[in-house]
């Protein structure tokens, strides 16, 4: 099983915006845009999946600490890797953000050990998580609604709704494709890679 957070803006700043005006109109409202500082806002989220399934999406209040993360996967990721794999034999990968290699968590996870093996990410190591890719898939659904979410509870909504529709083919490609990003990595020697 693989983890992920991602933060989504209520109104995403794609930076520059050229507005063409001949000079007397330079104060016309058509030829005026608005900004929001800070986008409007946000939601974030974590999320699993695995071959078979896409797992919870939980929303984060404000940013993730090492008690709510801690509270995460024991509510979250433990019942279904129990049920998933009762015989301890499944995987579960998270990135090396600072409070995943938090003590109270590290300890949770080797109080946990015969549960399911935590896999080791080494430090500064390329972003092989196929979480990505599904963040991706939720950000285009998203960009795609008319009319874009308004307010923090309609992009939280908006958010849950597309992960629900990610087709399973989606994140079993993902899983499939694991061996032959792990060889293009090694392959490349830090260099980039097509993923």
């Amino acid at each position: 099983m693989w983890s992920d957070e991602s933060r989504f803006q209520l109104h995403h700043a794609y930076g520059r915006v050229k507005i063409w005006w001949r000079q007397h109109e330079s104060m016309h409202p058509t030829c005026m845009s608005t900004t929001l500082q800070a986008g409007g806002g946000s939601v974030m989220v974590w999320g699993m999946f695995f071959r078979h399934d896409l797992g919870p999406l939980i929303r984060v209040e404000q940013c993730l600490h090492s008690t709510t993360y801690l509270s995460t996967i024991a509510d979250q990721l433990h019942p279904i890797m129990l049920m998933v794999h009762p015989n301890g034999d499944g995987f579960f990968q998270q990135d090396n953000v600072p409070c995943h290699g938090a003590h109270i968590v590290q300890e949770w996870f080797q109080e946990h050990e015969g549960d399911f093996t935590l896999l080791r990410w080494p430090p500064q190591s390329p972003d092989l998580n196929p979480n990505e890719h599904l963040w991706d898939e939720v950000k285009r659904a998203i960009r795609q609604l008319v009319p874009q979410p308004s307010n923090l509870t309609e992009l939280d909504s908006a958010i849950h709704q597309a992960w629900c529709q990610i087709p399973h083919i989606t994140f079993q490609h993902l899983v499939e494709s694991m061996p032959r990003r792990i060889a293009a990595v090694l392959k490349a020697k830090s260099d980039p890679t097509k993923y």
